[in-house]
C-alpha cells in the first residue's frame, strides 16, 4: 500500500500544477491554512512547513514565527522563493527542495510541523509521518490538514473509482482515517489533541498530535 505512489511521479504532477496551483486550489483549501497557521502561531517558536508549494501560506504567518519550508517540487518552490523576496518575508529562514520522507534536519529542530494536503500526496505516508515527529521537539505538536477518505456510501465509491487518475494527478483520495490511527499507535511517542471537519463540506480534517 504505501508505494501506491511513487517520488518521482508526484513530483512531476506538481511541476505541471505550478503555474495553476494558486488559482485551482487556492480557495478550496483557504479555510484548511488558515486554521493550521493559526494554531502554528500560538506554539510560536520555529516551524516547519512541509509541502510549502508555492508559498501561499506562508505572508499568513505571525512574522514573529521564524519559517522553513520543503517541497518536492523545484517549479513550486521558485514562485515561493519569489513570493518571500516581494513580500520581504524576513521570518522565512529557508526554502528547500527535500523529501518529506527524508528531512535533512536534526532531531528535534522544530517547535511545530505545519504539513497542509501532504500525506496523502506522498509515497509513504507512515514513514513519512515517522520523520515528521522525529524533527519536533518533545511537546512539539504535528498539525495536519487532509482529505480523508469515506468509510461508506457514495463518496467512498467516487473515491475508489476516481483512485487511478487521482494517482497520476499526484494524490490518493481514498486515504481512510484508519491508516492514521494505527500509524499513532504503533509509533506510540504521539498524542492525538484534535480532530476536527474542515470545509468544503468536511472532506477535509485538521488534525493535530503532540509528541512525548
Amino acid at each position: 500500500m504505501s508505494n501506491d505512489i511513487d517520488r518521482a511521479g508526484v513530483a512531476r504532477a506538481y511541476a505541471a500544477w505550478a503555474p495553476v496551483y494558486d488559482f485551482v486550489f487556492g480557495a478550496v483549501f483557504d479555510q484548511g491554512r488558515k486554521s493550521t497557521i493559526e494554531i502554528a502561531d500560538a506554539i510560536g517558536g520555529r516551524v516547519l512547513d512541509v509541502g510549502v508549494g508555492t508559498g501561499l501560506s506562508l505572508s499568513a504567518y505571525s512574522r514573529s514565527t521564524r519559517l522553513c519550508g520543503v517541497d518536492i517540487s523545484e517549479p513550486m518552490l521558485r514562485k515561493a522563493q519569489e513570493r518571500v523576496r516581494a513580500l520581504n518575508l524576513t521570518n522565512v529562514e529557508t526554502l528547500s527542495v527535500m523529501d518529506a520522507r527524508n528531512l535533512a534536519f536534526p532531531d528535534g529542530a522544530f517547535d511545530a510541523v505545519v504539513a497542509q494536503y501532504v500525506i496523502t500526496a506522498v509515497p509513504d505516508p507512515e514513514g513519512t509521518l515517522d520523520d515528521f515527529v522525529r524533527v519536533l521537539k518533545p511537546g512539539g505538536e504535528l498539525i495536519l490538514v487532509n482529505h480523508i477518505g469515506a468509510e461508506s456510501g457514495p463518496r467512498k465509491i467516487f473515491e475508489l473509482a476516481f483512485a487511478p487518475l487521482a494517482r497520476r494527478l499526484g494524490w490518493r483520495p481514498e486515504f481512510p482515517w484508519d491508516r492514521l490511527a494505527n500509524w499513532a499507535a504503533k509509533h506510540g511517542g504521539v498524542t492525538l489533541i484534535e480532530r476536527r471537519p474542515m470545509p468544503p463540506m468536511g472532506h477535509f480534517s485538521l488534525i493535530r498530535y503532540r509528541k512525548s
